[in-house]
């Protein structure tokens, strides 16, 4: 039997030849079939036996016995104990594999710290590895433009190389912490592992799948509004508001992705609290807006129909019902005094106006514009420190890429115990509505800003379509809002900043500044400056504890969109410690509306005419 066996050719029975196709991989698939199906079938009897134990066949001499007889049997006592252990067996047994089925198909989506971790899975990294992605283009989709490509080191090896290390290190993302695009992007785009049966039955070696990207952002002018925040700390997004295409976005202080290859300099850019480098500060850092904020007021009225009030500015201030605090415009007066109205108030950013305006409008109507432009209404201020994450608001092909540029969730507080004087600070970007991030504040310049009155998703996948968040405001309203804003450019706060730009294209926009408290780090040493300070703890014993040394700081705003008529950008900017919003952040809005317009981003209406040299004409007659 066994010399017949050994005379049959096997080849002519491999499945590559059964099927016509030479694929290397079917004979383990093929085995590997065969051996689940063996598994299962052990599987399936150990199962029915453990079943069985339940209903065995009685013994002759337990039938009649009774049942208090019956249950004193040793038999039975032993019966029942085996039960009970294969019980618990039965038990720990789904357990551990529910355990390892979590950790295999969930947690890489959904658990953050596993996330963050991953990078230390030496497995993770192996695959990681073995498997070259493709390049990153910028929009262009032109290979000059390549963000993130392959070339040749000194030693001849193959190496991932970054055009804009500095300037894209917090979307890319490195391969330890949080991961960035570099990490989610091509694991989407790569085949999944295919199981043993896919490789067994497929006749045909599937294609291999163009892993190239292209992404929505501009590399020239990412490149441009990484050098507007050169030595300053602070944030910069660019977003197309018809599309909710990112055109650019940075935060500095940034990184290189080179200072971050190792685990030791990973750890050493992690540990800096006092640039804290490795925070995007435009999705992950919460800021206090200032008067950029009286957009959003501005829109809450025009929702509720609010748009046509007049209040008066005094100049002792506004003083709200039931409270002894005024609010005063800022330098301590009124800015404009009299009565006003929303476009004038808007101009000249009347805080009496727009604390007035938001009492009128109310925390319901505050609530629901809030909805509407991806802000977190909450209940009390303690919820407030809580908020989470919000990757809902991208429009991305897959979840893991929308986790991993995901904002911080920006709220706003309209619980119960929220005064009418709360209202009024939240309506001038202070007090309870201190949690917002550059990015949201790109998205609400993006409002009034979209033709339609929509807050479009933000994308940064390319070949995406444009996908609504929310139906915000109707077209006309839209429109309205759009020439008051223009109003601050021309002829109100931001009117210095922007008179290079005005003869140019038409902008909107609003300023502000926004003090906030900051700890206060040694200038030399970089360490966090401290006080002895000194408390009674649980006893009642007096006992000293270090306190951070805190400052008050004023951070320069500005949102910008352009061009009025059809605008292409939505810009916001914030510069920590800046001071005003007409001192720096307007003049880096201005520049970075004149960058678009050179890269052609506003529209053909607005691209320069390339100049050419006139060629000159050969002349015909022979020389002499």
């Amino acid at each position: 039997m066994l010399l017949f066996l050994l005379q049959i050719d096997w080849e002519q029975y491999r499945p590559e030849k059964l099927f016509g196709v030479q694929i290397l991989e079917r004979t383990p698939a093929g085995l590997t079939v065969v051996y689940v199906i063996g598994l299962s079938i052990l599987v399936f009897f150990l199962f029915t036996s453990f079943i069985g134990n339940f209903n065995r066949p009685r013994f002759n001499f337990e039938i009649n016995l009774p049942k208090e007889v019956r249950k004193k049997l040793s038999s039975r006592a032993t019966n029942r104990s085996l039960r009970l252990w294969q019980t618990v067996f039965f038990i720990l047994a789904i357990g551990v594999y529910g355990f390892h089925v979590y950790w295999t198909y969930y947690a890489d989506e959904n658990n953050e710290k596993f996330q963050e971790l991953s990078y230390k899975d030496l497995r993770y990294r192996r695959t990681t590895a073995a498997n070259l992605r493709g390049w990153m283009f910028d929009r262009s989709g032109k290979l000059g433009n390549a963000l993130a490509y392959y070339k040749k080191d000194s030693d001849g090896d193959i190496v991932r190389a970054f055009s804009l290390e500095r300037e894209m290190a917090h979307l890319l993302g490195t391969e330890r912490g949080t991961p960035g695009l570099e990490r989610t992007l091509y694991r989407k785009k790569a085949n999944p592992m295919p199981t043993a049966w896919e490789v067994l039955t497929k006749i045909k070696q599937p294609d291999e799948e163009k892993r190239d990207v292209r992404v929505t952002i501009d590399r020239a002018l990412q490149t441009y509004i990484a050098d507007q925040l050169k030595g300053r700390k602070g944030a910069i997004v660019v977003l197309n508001p018809q599309t909710g295409d990112l055109l650019a976005m940075y935060s500095n202080p940034s990184f290189s992705l080179s200072e971050a290859q190792s685990l030791d300099d990973w750890l050493k850019l992690e540990g800096n609290s006092k640039d804290k480098p490795l925070l995007n500060r435009a999705t992950r850092e919460y800021y206090v807006p200032g008067s950029t904020f009286k957009t959003f007021t501005m829109i809450s009225a025009f929702r509720n129909n609010k748009q046509n009030s007049v209040f008066v500015a005094k100049p002792e201030g506004f003083l709200p019902r039931g409270s002894g605090r005024p609010i005063r415009d800022y330098g301590g007066s009124c800015s404009r005094c009299g009565p006003l109205g929303i476009a004038e108030a808007y101009q000249y950013s009347s805080n009496q106006y727009f604390a007035q305006l938001a009492i009128s409008v109310g925390k319901v109507g505050i609530l629901e514009t809030a909805r509407k432009g991806s802000i977190l209404p909450v209940e009390t201020p303690g919820d407030a420190t809580r908020a989470g994450f919000y990757s809902d608001i991208w429009n991305a092909s897959d979840d893991k890429i929308a986790n991993s540029i995901s904002p911080r969730q920006s709220t706003i507080v309209v619980g119960k115990k929220v005064t009418a004087y709360d209202v009024g600070l939240e309506g001038i970007g202070q007090g309870y509505a201190g949690q917002m991030t550059p990015f949201q504040m790109a998205l609400i310049a993006a409002i009034p800003a979209n033709m339609r009155g929509r807050l479009m998703k933000p994308k940064i996948e390319y070949d995406l379509k444009p996908e609504v968040y929310s139906q915000v405001v109707t077209p006309r309203q839209a429109a309205q809002m759009r020439q008051i804003m223009a109003l601050v450019p021309t002829a109100g706060t931001a009117r210095g900043a922007f008179a290079r730009v005005n003869g140019i294209v038409k902008t909107g926009g609003k300023t502000g500044s926004a003090e906030k408290k900051a700890p206060l780090y040694d200038k030399k040493t970089g360490k966090l400056r401290t006080v002895t300070k000194k408390r009674r703890n649980a006893d009642g014993e007096l006992e000293e504890y270090k306190s951070p040394v805190m400052y008050l700081r004023t951070d320069s705003w500005y949102i910008s969109i352009a061009p009025i008529e059809n605008p292409q950008v939505a810009i916001a900017v914030v510069v920590e410690s800046g001071g005003g919003g007409s001192k720096t952040a307007a003049p880096i809005a201005a520049r970075v509306v004149l960058k678009a317009r050179e890269l052609g981003l506003l529209g053909e209406k607005y691209t320069p005419k390339v100049k050419t040299k006139p060629t000159k004409r050969r002349s015909n007659r022979r020389r002499r």
